[in-house]
């Protein structure tokens, strides 16, 4: 496995959709098929986000596809799963979140150096339909300098 990629999945809707705020990084409570698809890539983020149910974290709508060579024990794809955090981090999460207009979204998935899989996960504010299109004239205009200077050097 050392001469692989690091297995890293973004959520690109996430910063485009959202200010992110703060960040935290959850461990992530999967089954023996889920792990095994995450390794094979086959993950998506969708519309996922998290929600607090009786003080503890859940990712919903996150989808991990059946492991092709499961059996009878293969998990659901979209099932709800929880997120370890500290229990300070969490409180502090509740109380945040319970603010009007503020979301907890999964910004990254990743498998660390022991090989379990870690969820990043930012408490979020959504941005409105302008705040979106100053981003993408922010990103092409930082696009077309690069593009001059690239062309200039040449």
């Amino acid at each position: 496995m050392s001469n692989k990629k690091p297995l890293s999945f973004k959520n690109k809707k996430a910063s485009f959709n959202y200010e992110l705020i703060e960040k935290y990084v959850a461990g992530i409570v999967l089954q023996g098929t889920e792990i095994k698809s995450i390794r094979d890539r086959k993950v998506a983020f969708n519309d996922a986000y998290c929600v607090f149910l009786n003080g503890e974290l859940y990712l919903r709508d996150f989808h991990i596809a059946q492991y092709s060579h499961g059996n009878i024990y293969n998990h659901e794809p979209t099932r709800e799963r929880k997120l370890l955090l500290k229990s300070k981090e969490l409180e502090k999460l509740e109380s945040k979140s319970k603010n009007v207009g503020l979301t907890i979204v999964p910004t990254k998935l990743f498998v660390n150096d022991k090989g379990f899989a870690k969820m990043e996960i930012a408490l979020a504010k959504g941005k409105k339909q302008f705040d979106k299109r100053e981003n993408l004239k922010e990103k092409d205009a930082k696009r077309q300098i690069d593009r001059v200077k690239r062309n200039y050097k040449a």
